[in-house]
């Protein structure tokens, strides 16, 4: 179990020190080119987990309006339940505070059409 704390707001925040290996750098950047405007900025999951998350969200953008929040994270939620077992939450907004228990290799927070995307397993803590 992993305990997490977010504060997701549309204002431009300093972004957290980390340092980067090069190959960590190379496939940040090929993960922003092949998911488009999808940005990854915190996650544990696997890599074709991470995949499943962003197509899922630019389905859920497709089908809803992006003011839609609930419904884009019902979408989201229930494609990952469906996928991965029951169990999934979603949080899906511009400015939201959060703090958590997930079950580890089930985070993922990232960005998509100026909105922001936190889908994790949860577990009892």
């Amino acid at each position: 179990m992993t305990k997490t704390k977010l504060l997701v707001t549309t204002e431009k925040s300093p972004k957290p020190s980390r340092f980067y290996t090069e190959r960590e750098r190379e496939r940040e950047g090929e993960r922003e080119m092949l998911e488009g405007k999808g940005m990854v900025k915190e996650t544990d999951m696997p890599e074709k987990m991470q995949s499943k998350a962003l197509a899922a969200a630019s389905q859920a953008l497709d089908l809803f309006d992006v003011s839609d929040c609930v419904s884009l994270a019902s979408h989201i939620k229930k494609e990952f339940d469906r996928e991965y077992g029951s169990g999934w939450q979603c949080v899906v907004g511009s400015n939201f505070g959060c703090y958590f228990s997930h079950k580890q290799g089930t985070f993922i927070y990232f960005s998509l059409e100026k909105l922001n995307f936190l889908i994790f397993k949860g577990v009892a803590s």
